[in-house]
């Protein structure tokens, strides 16, 4: 079935129809037109915009048809609420009220613009037919270079990512794989910090080592300048590789990887890059803490490299990420290679290369496998520096009025930018109703029934079409629920680039971390303090509406508004409990046929429910009672076209229901080459765990389900704080009795 969007040479007719639909509609829409009308228009407009979402997921013929009609509405809805509030609402008795008013307008007017925006990338996703290797001439196979940048990573996760790209299906004598390490520099040797010194030396030293006996190319440098660019880039002045592939040190590449990605570039030779999705194989803290729900829902990635990377190919603007890349060196030589003005050097040298009018192309197949941050203070500053590195794209490269990107290319950029800004809208989203509730600011000048007519049409439209760009990547209220807990620590971040936009520096992420006990984050204080004053505001505001009923209209509004927010942040909390976690991979889903064997013609015949590089669970099949401890696993490994013999060490059986748990025991060098290949090169695996868990879900189920989880945390938070309070007042007794 072809669910590819209409062909380029389409285009322009399909655009000049749709903007003609979108002139009449927006006159319609723009005409004079009391709150009664208005509401009654809107009713209309939303019956229409369901019917087509509807269309668009189930009609194939014309699903492109429905899907930009609905867009080009709920666009409508939405210009005609800020055109409203623009001219009718803004109008203050005080300069405190003028002040929040043109606050929440202004992040209002945000949120309409990155809506617009994301409607636009989003409207045609490019679905990319599957290429290989067969596909091209084999003399016409280009040269490969395989970089592998690292700063402090370990020697095991190296180890990993570098056994998997040497299993990769591609003639050898064309491929060259090299571990760039930023950790042992000259620099780090040399420190005045003798011990840091002494072991960064060591790391040098046992890295050299690790890579003679895997048979690659050790990198190090004299400086650590620019970080990851700088280190990719001494690389490349010291390789010849007609191609360069980047891996992130925990991203661990299929063996189909360059199989499917290199024929787009002998295909055409004015593409410079070409993308594959980052697939996380551990749950971030959100998905770990929050929902446990890893295998159920799709994870934050999913949205963007899901559905957003699509958008963005149509409209030749998908970009670098980082990793997980295959990129031409020609190319990159005309731009000084990976750039470094800002910290998301990725987006950055993308942006370089398009305006010179190359081209980029996403592949939508999950190719490599990576680790996500395991605690949520890693993983808010994995997210400030995307947030600060996008920022200063925006502010040092300017792509709105870049020379040479297309119209549509600066929209996809603005689109990726502008929604890194969301922390300044989030944080007045949230804290506006305490200006109502608490201080009787004038934020808002509407009367109910101008609020059901403007207002809740333009909300609804809203998530009625997130629903139809993003429901199958993106749950309801999950996004809210990301920013939240994200907004009070990216804002001072931000703020920090505007300031400054060259001072940020790069900050690697920590990966592979085991939490080997349950506690509370110790960012959870900013969560107290938004919480202890959203819980004053509601109270205040159920005192305004017993005893001012000439404003309980409003009041009521705005008392649904902060209890909205006072129970996302709730939700948020659950992510705040940190959960043990030993393993530092987690058990996938798995569904493969095995066979275990014991000796004297011994077996039994099972099959996987999960696996990781340290083990699998297996449902064995017939009577097992008599299973030694230590026994063969044989089973299909697609990465290496053939069957695999591992030593295993029975860890766990339970014989009501024949479920056995086994750990890897590799015995040799090939051997932990089979490990790696069976459990992490197999791109097939990665597709089908997508699959399970990138289902769309109703609003009102992801409204239950966070009511449902949200008010778990509350007595654990609760218990935590009381112990704190009580540990600081015996600090403090202890304190004055020594005084005395």
């Amino acid at each position: 079935m072809d669910n590819s969007p209409p062909k380029k040479h389409y285009t322009s007719q399909y655009i000049v129809v749709l903007l003609i639909a979108s002139t009449l509609l927006a006159l319609l829409l723009l005409a004079p037109m009391d709150a009664a009308g208005q509401l009654i228009s809107s009713a209309v407009i939303l019956t229409v915009i369901a019917l087509c979402s509807r269309e668009a997921s189930f009609t194939q013929k014309f699903q492109y048809f429905f899907r930009t009609l609905a867009l080009v509405l709920a666009i409508a809805i939405t210009l005609r609420y800020l055109i409203w509030r623009g001219l009718y609402t803004l109008s203050a008795v005080d300069v405190f009220s003028f002040i929040a008013m043109w606050l929440l307008f202004l992040a209002e007017i945000y949120a309409g613009i990155t809506s617009i925006l994301g409607c636009i990338v989003n409207v045609f996703p490019l679905n990319r037919p599957t290429l290989s290797l067969d596909d091209i001439d084999g003399a016409a196979i280009p040269t490969v270079d395989i970089m592998i940048p690292s700063y402090n990573e370990s020697e095991d996760i190296l180890e990993t990512t570098i056994r998997a790209a040497k299993i990769m299906d591609y003639p050898a004598d064309k491929m060259r794989i090299h571990l760039l390490d930023d950790g042992g520099t000259d620099q780090k040797v040399n420190q005045e910090n003798k011990v840091a010194g002494k072991a960064a030396l060591a790391r040098r030293v046992e890295l050299t080592a690790m890579c003679e006996r895997l048979g690659i190319t050790y990198h190090t440098r004299e400086k650590n300048l620019y970080a990851k660019a700088g280190n990719v880039n001494s690389a490349i002045q010291n390789t010849t590789g007609e191609l360069i592939v980047i891996l992130d040190a925990d991203h661990v590449p299929t063996s189909d990887f360059l199989s499917r990605t290199v024929p787009w570039m002998v295909k055409k030779d004015n593409v410079f890059l070409v993308q594959t999705p980052h697939f996380m194989a551990n749950p971030d803290p959100v998905e770990r803490n929050y929902f446990s729900a890893f295998t159920r829902m799709p994870s934050e990635n999913d949205m963007f490299y899901g559905t957003i990377q699509k958008g963005l190919d149509y409209w030749s603007s998908s970009f670098f990420c980082g990793s997980a890349a295959l990129m031409r060196r020609a190319h990159l030589d005309l731009v000084g290679g990976i750039s470094g003005d800002s910290i998301t050097e990725d987006a950055e040298t993308a942006l370089d290369l398009h305006k010179m009018g190359y081209e980029s192309v996403y592949v939508d197949r999950p190719m490599v496998s990576g680790l996500a941050p395991e605690t949520f203070d890693a993983f808010i500053q994995q997210r400030m520096r995307w947030a600060q590195g996008m920022t200063q794209i925006l502010l040092l490269k300017k792509p709105y009025k870049t020379e040479g990107l297309s119209w549509y290319q600066r929209v996809g950029y603005m689109s990726s930018i502008m929604f890194w800004l969301f922390p300044f809208a989030r944080v007045i989203f949230m804290l506006m109703p305490l200006a109502y509730l608490l201080f009787g600011l004038q934020v808002y000048h509407a009367s109910m029934l101008e609020i059901l007519a403007f207002t809740l049409p333009h909300v609804i439209a809203t998530y009625m079409i997130s629903t139809m760009l993003f429901g199958r990547t993106r749950w309801p209220l999950v996004s809210e629920l990301y920013e939240i807990l994200q907004c009070a620590f990216t804002f001072m971040a931000l703020i920090k680039v505007f300031i400054k936009p060259r001072a940020p520096s790069f900050v690697v992420t920590p990966k592979g971390e085991s939490l080997d006990k349950d506690f509370v984050s110790p960012l959870s204080n900013v969560f107290y303090w938004a919480s202890a004053l959203l819980t004053v505001a509601m109270v205040a505001g159920i005192y305004k509406f017993i005893n001012q009923p000439i404003t309980r209209e409003l009041t009521m509004v705005v008392l649904l508004w902060n209890g909205f927010n006072l129970l996302l942040l709730l939700s948020a909390m659950s992510v705040l409990l940190e959960r043990k976690q030993v393993r530092n991979q987690s058990r996938l889903p798995a569904t493969d046929s095995v066979v275990i064997k014991a000796g004297e013609g011994n077996a039994w015949v099972g099959e996987l429910i999960d696996l990781s590089m340290g083990g699998a669970k297996i449902r064995l099949k017939g009577d097992s009672s008599l299973i030694p401890t230590n026994v063969v696993l044989t089973s299909w490994a697609e990465a290496l076209k053939s069957n695999v013999d591992l030593n295993i060490k029975i860890v766990e059986f339970n014989s009501d229901n024949n479920m056995l748990r086994v750990r890897f025991n590799p015995q040799t060098d090939v051997e932990r080459n089979q490990v790696v290949a069976y459990c992490l090169c197999d791109s097939r695996r990665w597709q089908s765990f997508q699959r399970r868990r990138t289902r769309p879900i109703s609003y009102w189920f992801g409204m239950r389900h966070v009511l449902k989880v949200g008010l778990k945390p509350i007595t654990v938070h609760g218990t935590f704080l009381f112990k704190k309070l009580f540990t600081q007042l015996g600090t403090y007794f202890r304190f004055v009795r020594e005084k005395e």
